[in-house]
C-alpha cells in the first residue's frame, strides 16, 4: 500500500486513479482497499502529522471536509452511516477515514469497528470495478451546498 505522503504526491501530479477530489483542506481519495463499498479517505495538503498541527482555519476546514465527504458518500450509497476515524498510529501523519457502514455487513461485523473486517479479503479498489460509485461520489461534492 502507498503511504499518505505517496498518495498526496500522486495527486498532486494527477497519477492517482484514487483521487475523487481537491477539497479546501487536501484530497478525498477512495480507499486502496474498499473494505465498504465507498470507504474513502480525506488526506491533507500539505501533510502534517495531526489534527493538532492545524490552526484556526485549516483545522476548520479540514473537519468541515470531512463530513462533506461523509455526507457524498451517503448520498451515493444506501449505507446507513458514515463512521468517522482521525487515528495516525500506523502512519503517524494526519489521515481522516470516511467509511460508510451497512446494515447488511456481516454479524457481528455490523456492530463492531470496520478494523475488525478481514482487510485481505476486501476488494482493491479499481476503475472499473468502482469508477462509478467514485463518480457518484464526485457528483454529489461538486453539488452539496
Amino acid at each position: 500500500m502507498a503511504t499518505i505522503h505517496e498518495i498526496v504526491e500522486a495527486c498532486q501530479q494527477g497519477t492517482s486513479p484514487l483521487t475523487v477530489a481537491r477539497m479546501r483542506s487536501g484530497w478525498a481519495v477512495m480507499g486502496e482497499a474498499q473494505i465498504t463499498p465507498g470507504y474513502c479517505l480525506l488526506l491533507p495538503d500539505p501533510v502534517v502529522p495531526s489534527l493538532n498541527d492545524l490552526k484556526g482555519d485549516a483545522r476548520a476546514d479540514f473537519l468541515k471536509d470531512m463530513t462533506r465527504l461523509g455526507d457524498a458518500i451517503l448520498a451515493s450509497t444506501d449505507a446507513a452511516r458514515i463512521n468517522y476515524e482521525i487515528l495516525g498510529n500506523v502512519e503517524p501523519v494526519l489521515h481522516a477515514h470516511v467509511i460508510p457502514r451497512y446494515l447488511d455487513e456481516d454479524e457481528p461485523l455490523v456492530r463492531q469497528p470496520v478494523w475488525l473486517h478481514n482487510w485481505e479479503k476486501a476488494a482493491k479498489f479499481s476503475v472499473e470495478e468502482h469508477g462509478e460509485l467514485r463518480a457518484q461520489i464526485i457528483h454529489h461534492l461538486k453539488n452539496l451546498p
